[in-house]
């Protein structure tokens, strides 16, 4: 009996606010974290933040990948192995966690 006194307590708490929310600083970590993957793995041919042109002259800025995918769609992709891309383009593999941080990113910085 405590125990689904203790569980009703819970459920009642969530959804009524009562759970703290996250800070700026916690909602902040994966974008972060989208961003230190993507410099580190693709800063040498894309531009990876909100200017600039890439490096590579048939590498898109992931600022504007909207205008050719809907990012969210890329998620699979990140995920699985990205094969497409320029032609001398490297294989990348992410694990979830990463593809997450990476999806969160680069809709933070699509151009409108």
């Amino acid at each position: 009996m405590h125990i689904k006194l203790l569980l009703w307590l819970f459920l009642a708490a969530v959804t009524m606010g009562a759970m703290p929310s996250l800070s700026a600083q916690e909602r902040s970590a994966p974008l972060k974290r989208g961003e230190a993957l993507l410099t580190k793995n693709c800063a040498r041919c894309h531009a990876t933040g909100t200017a600039g042109l890439s490096p590579h002259p048939e590498a898109p800025p992931f600022r504007t990948l909207s205008r050719r995918y809907p990012v969210e769609g890329l998620g699979e992709a990140l995920a699985e192995g990205l094969f497409v891309g320029h032609p001398d383009m490297p294989q990348f593999v992410f694990d979830a966690q990463d593809v997450g941080a990476i999806i969160a990113y680069l809709k933070s910085i699509q151009e409108r």
